[in-house]
């Protein structure tokens, strides 16, 4: 008797090691091979245009003794070639594999190291398999081939093309050739004793079609010191570690190439989203302004103008994602097209971005030519966010095909009663309301300042005000429930106006908005902080109560990084200091188990039942909103933060990370 076989699953990420240089992404195993997971491979884009790349001794097995990172692009493998070695237990022969990503790159440098008293001679062999598949399909476990063609240019350089892409192979001082879709590179090398002998092949790839691009300079921030007053020393490397991921994740549009933003993470997330690049530019602020201005001025050009269902694009409205080519997901019945506008809350976090780069300094003529998008960002959050008319911000899919649910939380079942059931559309999310309320004063303030001049539009702010007062008041009608856990706001209200009840880390996203009185914040606060939230590594998701809850949940009962970050922040804006340095400290204590570098998410075990975090399997590593939140929580940790100011956190912020 045979077992029944699997269905396609999403490929595990954790034990990979990921080098990236965007839109380039390397994913391979700790010994330095590409092919032996799921998920490995050479993408760019989204595609897989190598499937494995494998290095070999002919004369030895390649045994690993160190996997060494520095920084985003780069890391370098250590091999011994033990089978060249005199009979002295001492390994004698050793070979360094550096592999450097670029935008379109990759470079690996094989260094051999002799310390045998004789010469030798070893032969190393590369071997490379292209395969160009699509990105979606690698996430759904379907990989599968494209036709390409291979092609000898010289002795020593392949090129293969697939449809527009082509990636050629250059390998100096080599003898290459193609057999059965495979390219083959091989040296051989001679061994003096006491030598050091360099080979090594480049790889670069070329796709005019791709939508997003690397950015065209350096990062603008300097290498990062924390300030002496943030006690831990562990944040210097979480910060550190976390800049040269930003640095990696930086893109622009091809039409626009100096303004940049970050990608939302890798693998599935390289490239454009409206609600990731947003909050990662909004922790960043301190250290990179320029890239709020920039994403700001990305998100606005593509910001809808027309009611298109099948986009779920409306006037106003900021997208959700953009890709070269739609996605698909055939086990959730989800079919995304390129430009996808998808999202609850872009739309309120780009008027808060906006309205926090125009308080923090960002020149006056660069938010005055964003006045009309920010007119038409309100006017959506007024007019066309409430689909039922009853004065919230809410979503429901009119595709068929689109996502089920439009916030940060975008998973099928992650809206939720106390009792498993899941919640019916249309969803108005108790976040999302706080984002307006806060959206909704910052840009009546922004637009009395820059624009209250122009009588058209002299009452614009005053109806702004007033419909924000609203929105508070209904909220604090609506929204409240008591359950054994306490009082607290509900996770949503459902389509028949009822408040979902399961006590979940979305209310850490109400603090500091100014939605909630100062008793309510403190209430929430100790929530977010209570045994059945705090896993000791940051903030669950959903109640360990809640019939729903399990640990590797990805937004049921499992911990994200961004997520607890915004909670921590919110404490710190509501005034609530040593609640937001409790919960940062978690957040460090977190980076430190994943070697300073977060990853999307984590298992919301306890921390007493662990003394370091459990991965979540498949979560993206990096993740933007993930590193960003290293610069929230220095900013947090300085010994002077200590205002509900919203200027002086982020200059604290500032301070702190020079």
């Amino acid at each position: 008797m045979t077992d029944a076989p699997h269905p396609p699953r999403q490929p595990l990420l954790n034990d990979a090691v990921i080098v990236l240089r965007a839109p380039t992404q390397v994913w391979g195993g700790r010994d330095g091979d590409i092919g032996g997971a799921e998920i490995d491979g050479v993408f760019h884009g989204d595609v897989r245009v190598i499937r494995s790349l494998t290095l070999t001794c002919d004369e030895s097995t390649l045994e690993t003794i160190s996997t060494v990172p520095h920084g985003a692009d780069r890391v370098v493998f250590g091999l011994l070639a033990r089978g060249v070695d005199d009979p002295m237990p001492d390994p004698k022969v050793r070979i360094l594999r550096d592999r450097r990503v670029g935008d379109g790159s990759l470079a690996e440098t094989f260094t051999v190291h002799s310390h045998v008293a004789h010469a030798t001679r070893v032969t190393i062999r590369v071997e490379i398999r292209p395969e160009f598949s699509s990105l979606h399909d690698v996430k759904a476990g379907v990989a599968a081939a494209q036709p390409f063609a291979i092609g000898e240019v010289s002795t020593e350089r392949m090129r293969v093309t697939a449809g527009s892409a082509t990636v050629t192979v250059d390998a100096p001082d080599a003898a290459a050739d193609a057999l059965d879709g495979v390219i083959r590179v091989t040296w051989s090398i001679e061994l003096e004793p006491g030598a050091v002998v360099e080979r090594g092949i480049r790889v670069e790839i070329t796709d005019p079609t791709l939508v997003v691009r690397g950015a065209a300079s350096s990062a603008r921030w300097d290498a990062p010191t924390v300030a002496a007053d943030v006690a831990d020393p562990r944040l210097q490397r979480w910060v550190a570690a976390a800049l040269s991921d930003l640095d990696a994740l930086r893109m622009s549009l091809p039409a626009y190439p100096d303004d940049e933003f970050f990608a939302a993470g890798a693998p599935w997330f390289f490239t454009l989203f409206g609600r990731d690049s947003l909050w990662a530019a909004r922790f960043a602020l301190p250290v990179a302004p320029e890239i709020a201005a920039s994403t700001l001025r990305v998100l606005a050009g593509l910001q809808g103008d027309e009611h298109d269902p099948a986009t779920a694009q409306e006037p106003g409205k900021i997208p959700h994602e953009l890709r070269s080519a739609g996605m698909q997901l055939p086990a959730e019945g989800v079919a995304l097209p390129p430009l996808y506008y998808g999202s609850v809350d872009s739309t309120p976090l780009w008027v808060c971005l906006l309205v926090d780069a125009w308080r923090s300094g960002m020149p006056e003529t660069e938010v005055r030519e964003l006045i009309p998008a920010l007119r038409a960002a309100l006017r959506w959050m007024v007019e066309e966010g409430d689909s039922d008319g009853d004065g919230f911000l809410d979503y429901v899919d009119r595709s068929g095909h689109g996502l089920a649910n439009q916030g940060w939380k975008d998973s099928g079942d992650s809206i939720q009663w106390r009792d498993g059931r899941l919640a019916e559309g249309p969803i108005a999310l108790c976040e999302v309301q706080g984002y307006a309320y806060e959206a909704a004063l910052g840009g009546a303030d922004l637009l009395e300042s820059l624009d209250g001049a122009r009588s058209e539009n002299a009452g614009e702010p005053a109806a702004l005000r007033r419909w924000a007062q609203a929105l508070r008041e209904r909220f604090a009608e609506a929204y409240w429930v008591e359950t054994v856990e306490g009082r607290y706001p509900a996770i949503a209200l459902d389509r028949y106006k009822n408040a979902v009840d399961t006590l979940t880390s979305n209310i850490g996203h109400l603090l500091g908005t100014g939605i909630l009185d100062q008793r309510d914040e403190m209430e929430v606060a100790a929530l977010l902080r209570g045994e059945t939230l705090s896993s000791g590594y940051g903030i669950r998701t959903m109640s360990t109560d809640a019939a729903g809850y399990w640990p590797l949940s990805y937004h049921g009962g499992s911990v994200w990084a961004h997520d607890t970050a915004i909670s921590a922040w919110g404490m710190a804006r509501a005034g609530l200091r040593e609640d937001a340095m409790a919960v940062a400290r978690q957040l460090i204590d977190a980076a430190e188990g994943f070697d300073y570098r977060v990853p999307e998410l984590y298992a919301g075990d306890s921390r007493a039942q662990s003394p370091v975090p459990t991965p979540y399997p498949a979560a993206c590593r990096p993740q933007a909103w993930s590193a960003a939140a290293a610069i929230v929580c220095a900013g947090i940790l300085s010994r002077n933060t200590s205002s509900r100011d919203h200027n002086i956190l982020m200059a604290e912020a500032s301070r702190a990370v020079v």
